[in-house]
């Protein structure tokens, strides 16, 4: 198959089975890994060029197009988003080229009475794609932000509103390119020598911003190529969730309860604080889940976790520890720029469902937490009614807890992903 042709399944796999994307070019990509790097990279840059833009290449495609996008037949949408990006977005690949492709995709699966039709809208953008008609003269007003940011109207008025000084930052923030965050495993390299050690493998890497145990990647292949992934050494983890675990204050024997684990990133962050010591429950409530904390536990190297397959909004009896992590289930606005989809697949009024599950579970876990322990609470959102308001509505619910410590970070404005934390201590 050409590069093309893999971008093609990859949309249509997100289409029409509504994969997500970063799942359905990781499939991909897997399947694909011994072809020529150059590929890869043309692959990844297309397939998520086109999910980060979607909004931007629909409205500049319905400029030139009779048949209104979302009319179109799903193979013929996914062959003008991705001719439209490479015209549009990709300098160093020819505009006859990104039509000439499509085309020949358009005959090879089975639409030759449409090659005309994706020909004709292509070329009329190539030639007009200096000219592109803006959405509005008004360059603060949500019609053009959204087609400018590929951002849905309502979730740019919300931005608009929470963050009236940066949202403008924070939209530019989903479309930064970031290296990849890594936690070191300390309990068995230290991040000197782990540097070293990628830095010799000619990967690009530095220091990270907020976090001893952070060090930044780029220019690499395969993060499991990545020197001393196999061996346990290091685990992808943004510094913002880094920090949010070491501010629990985990200390060695203690007891851990990380009730909505995957894919087991805080789980092992904290065995790393316990370093062999203490016990750690780590629970989700998705089966097909559990293998990837499973996976990570072993790869890490540690033997003191207790994995198992929970509801977090059912009580379990007989369960207390000193720091119940509860990473929950939230709207993600904090990881746009890493997981594209995310703007496209939530709605506006599941935030309020989202705050009132939070709430469910912030009810029963802690309950969990012993006198004088911690329950770390925390979120990959930017949304403050998911953040701060949830923690006003548990202190004045909980008045034994109170709050130690939190801190909101805030994509485009800091160096990392979207992220609140919590630290609540009990008694």
């Amino acid at each position: 198959m050409d590069s093309r042709d893999i971008v093609l399944n990859i949309l249509m796999d997100i289409e029409t089975k509504k994969t997500f994307s970063n799942i359905a070019i990781s499939k991909a990509l897997s399947k694909n890994q011994f072809e020529d790097k150059r590929e890869r990279a043309f692959i990844t840059r297309l397939s998520e060029g086109v999910m980060e833009h979607l909004i931007t290449l629909d409205y500049v495609i319905n400029q030139f197009s009779k048949t209104k996008i979302n009319k179109c037949k799903p193979l013929i949408r996914c062959l003008l988003r991705m001719g439209t990006y490479q015209i549009m977005y990709m300098d160093g690949v020819p505009d006859s080229a990104a039509c000439n492709e499509a085309v020949k995709l358009a005959k090879k699966h089975g639409f030759s009475s449409l090659a005309g039709f994706v020909n004709g809208v292509l070329r009329n953008i190539s030639r007009n794609k200096d000219n592109i008609e803006e959405p509005s003269k008004d360059k603060n007003s949500l019609e053009y932000l959204s087609v400018k940011y590929s951002m849905p109207i309502w979730l740019c008025k919300k931005l608009k509103n929470d963050y009236p000084e940066t949202y403008v930052s924070i939209l530019d923030g989903c479309f930064a390119d970031r290296d990849t965050s890594i936690r070191v495993n300390t309990t068995k390299i230290s991040r000197d020598e782990l540097k070293k050690m990628i830095n010799e493998a000619g990967i690009a890497v530095e220091y990270g911003y907020y976090d001893e145990k952070a060090l930044l990647i780029s220019d690499y292949d395969f993060i499991k190529k990545v020197p001393g992934y196999k061996k346990g050494y290091f685990t992808v983890q943004d510094e913002s969730s880094m920090c949010a675990v070491r501010a629990a204050g985990i200390k060695q024997d203690d007891t851990i309860i990380d009730v909505c684990a995957a894919p087991g990133g805080k789980t092992t962050a904290a065995a790393e604080y316990l370093n062999g010591t203490g016990k750690i429950y780590s629970m989700d409530i998705s089966e097909d889940k559990l293998e990837l904390i499973e996976e990570n536990v072993d790869r890490l190297g540690f033997d003191n976790v207790i994995i198992s397959s929970h509801d977090a909004t059912k009580k379990l009896s007989d369960m207390e520890a000193d720091v119940v992590i509860a990473d929950l289930p939230c709207s993600g606005l904090g990881i746009i720029g890493r997981k594209n989809d995310i703007k496209y697949r939530l709605e506006e009024e599941q935030l309020a469902e989202l705050v009132k599950l939070q709430r469910e579970i912030l009810k029963v876990v802690c309950d969990y937490v012993k006198p004088k322990g911690t329950l770390l609470y925390s979120t990959c959102t930017i949304n403050p009614d998911e953040n701060q308001e949830n923690v006003k509505w548990f202190l004045n619910k909980y008045p034994e807890f109170t709050l130690k410590e939190e801190r909101l970070f805030v994509q485009g404005v800091d160096n990392c992903d979207g992220f609140y934390f919590a630290v609540l201590v009990k008694g």
